[in-house]
């Protein structure tokens, strides 16, 4: 027995095309892809430029607008006491005066120091000062230790060239001296024949008397200042001389020069030794 088909299997065939596949890129696909890419750039866009194209305005109030506010200052976070470190203690009373007490005896034995060394530099420079050569060195030594004074400033100038010592004034006396008694016994023209005649002979032969002579002449002033010179008397030797008449003090004018260099630099010399034996004794 055989089953008759369905009358719809026998149903007029379709066109062939609707059998062919279906294109899924086709234009409507690219042009929604294209609408894609076109929004997005358009965000990106907007994100970049938005806030410098459309700037938010701020909304007014009634109060007026609200001022900006600066920045809270950090709170610093507190630390419980018990993790702080200790307050170093005071000092003690005793500790506090042997600290000065070591204080002051470190600034004594410096004081002490320095006197001493002035002291011996003060010493130095007069043993170099007694001698006829300069002595800038032991001078300026002194400078650098001692504080400054009107002596150490007044001997600058003498220090750079010195001055004779006593005993090279004493042996150049003699020439000086004769010279000064020449010129003393000089005649104006004036007198008689036989005053010219003992003139010209005091020139050539020279005869003085020396040792203490009193009276006020020529010969007694110089035999006196000669025999002060001898005691190491400088001072009151030039007081003796300046009783000779012009013509004999310009005579001993260039040894008077060196004399009063001699006098000035052993008596600024001397004040200057005393005033740093002073401070030493004071110690």
């Amino acid at each position: 027995m055989s089953v008759s088909p369905d009358p719809a299997d026998y149903s007029a065939p379709r066109d062939p095309a609707t059998y062919a596949a279906v294109r899924l890129l086709g234009p409507g696909f690219w042009a929604m892809i294209a609408l894609c890419v076109l929004c997005v750039l358009a965000g990106a866009a907007i994100v970049r430029f938005g806030p410098q194209l459309f700037p938010v305005k701020p909304q007014a109030t009634g109060l007026g607008a609200v001022p900006s506010l600066p920045p809270a200052a950090p709170v610093p976070l507190s630390v419980p006491s018990s993790d702080l470190p200790p307050a170093p203690a005071a000092p003690s009373p005793d500790l506090v005066r042997l600290t000065e007490r070591v204080q002051a005896l470190e600034e004594g034995q410096s004081k002490t120091a320095q006197i001493a060394a002035s002291a011996l530099a003060a010493s130095a420079l007069m043993d170099a000062s007694q001698t006829s050569r300069p002595y800038a060195e032991e001078l300026a030594t002194v400078e650098a230790i001692s504080p400054p004074g009107s002596e150490l400033r007044a001997l600058r100038p003498l220090a750079a060239v010195g001055a004779p010592s006593r005993t090279a004034l004493s042996t150049a006396f003699a020439d000086y001296a004769a010279r000064a008694a020449g010129a003393s016994r000089s005649l104006s023209g004036d007198e008689g024949l036989m005053a010219q005649i003992k003139s010209a002979f005091s020139r050539v032969v020279s005869l003085r008397r020396v040792g203490e002579v009193s009276g006020k002449s020529v010969d007694a002033l110089i035999a006196r200042a000669e025999r002060q010179l001898q005691d190491g008397d400088l001072d009151r030797a030039l007081k003796t001389l300046d009783g000779l008449p012009p013509s004999g003090r310009d005579a001993m004018a260039p040894w008077r020069a060196r004399a009063e260099h001699r006098v000035e630099i052993d008596r600024r010399v001397a004040s200057i030794r005393a005033q740093a034996l002073e401070d030493l004794e004071r110690l």
